[in-house]
């Protein structure tokens, strides 16, 4: 294992994020925080609880995963495309670092912006709403998990796309729609059928379910579904890295 040639890649992506300090880290936040005056201040006030737990309390599990897959994806998305972009990537190719050693360097770097940003939408969301979580050690693993699967699923976009346009298409034109239709401000259970069970094939559903029982104990669906759907998509998405090595998909062409 080159520990070298990891931390080399490691520190300089997360060099980038405080050099794009506002875009990175503030934004987000910003953004975040202003869905909790909207949602959990003005309208949450006037709202009744949900499954025991009030709503601005409620809503909050779906910001942060709204918040961790998107960041998580461009976040990964951009560390690998600009160095197709530039021509260095065949200096990293060339270097004594194995795929899995590259993989580890991008994805840990892009995995830890996202979950340093998980945490302070979290500290943030203090300020607003006073809430528990039930259980803090599930809660660190499914926010580790989250952000570790969906920086490899942005690492895969990066390899994918040919142009900064494609970057933006995955997180903006299917992840934050099935974000905002998997439950992030509402249990699935309100909706009437058959969008109830229509609602059960998106698999964010299974990320905020989980998620959430983390914090009150409260699900739309078993926890342990959806424990075993991240392990899931975690495996299909290392899958798809190890075939765009073995391929040289978009790496070496």
């Amino acid at each position: 294992m080159n520990f070298y040639g990891v931390k080399a890649i490691y520190k300089f992506e997360m060099a980038r994020a405080w050099r794009t300090l506002m875009q990175s880290i503030a934004s987000p936040v910003l953004s975040t925080t202003l869905y909790f005056v909207v949602f959990g201040t003005a309208i949450g006030s006037r709202m009744g609880e949900i499954d025991g737990v009030s709503y601005g309390a409620y809503i909050i599990p779906g910001l942060v995963m709204l918040s961790l897959l998107s960041e998580s994806i461009s976040n990964a998305a951009f560390g690998i495309f600009f160095p197709k972009f530039s021509g260095t990537i065949y200096e990293v190719l060339s270097a004594p670092v194995s795929p899995f050693e590259i993989v580890t360097g991008y994805v840990g770097a892009a995995a830890t912006k996202s979950i340093l940003l998980g945490l302070l939408i979290l500290t943030t969301a203090r300020i607003f709403v006073d809430y528990e979580i039930a259980h803090p050690v599930w809660m660190v693993a499914f926010l580790v998990l989250t952000a570790v699967t969906f920086s490899l699923f942005g690492f895969m976009i990066g390899i994918w796309a040919d142009d900064f346009q494609k970057l933006q298409i995955i997180p903006l034109m299917v992840i934050t729609p099935l974000t905002f239709l998997g439950g992030a401000f509402y249990s699935i259970k309100m909706l009437p059928e058959p969008w109830q069970t229509l609602t059960l094939f998106n698999p964010v559903v299974y990320l905020i379910s989980g998620f959430r029982w983390a914090f009150y104990g409260v699900s739309d669906v078993n926890v342990a579904v959806s424990l075993s759907m991240t392990f899931g998509f975690l495996l299909l998405c290392l899958g798809g890295v190890w075939w765009i090595f073995k391929t040289g998909y978009r790496i070496k062409t």
